[in-house]
C-alpha cells in the first residue's frame, strides 16, 4: 500500500467519523452527505488499490 492509498483511507476514515459526530450531535440529517462522500471516496481506494502491481515490476525476460 503506498502513501497515497494511505492518504485515501484516512480520509475516508474521517469524513465517515465527522458526518456520524455531526449527525448524532446536531440530529440534522445533512451530516449523511458527508457519510455518502466518505463511502464514495471508499469505492475509489479499494478500487485504485486493487490495480496496484504485486511483486516484481520489471517486464525484462532476463534481468542482468
Amino acid at each position: 500500500m503506498n502513501g497515497a492509498l494511505k492518504a485515501a483511507w484516512a480520509l475516508t476514515v474521517f469524513v465517515v467519523l465527522v458526518g456520524l459526530v455531526g449527525w448524532i450531535a446536531t440530529g440534522e440529517a445533512f451530516f449523511a452527505v458527508f457519510i455518502v462522500l466518505g463511502l464514495v471516496t471508499a469505492v475509489g481506494a479499494w478500487l485504485s488499490g486493487r490495480s496496484t502491481p504485486t511483486g516484481r515490476t520489471d517486464t525484462k525476460e532476463n534481468p542482468s
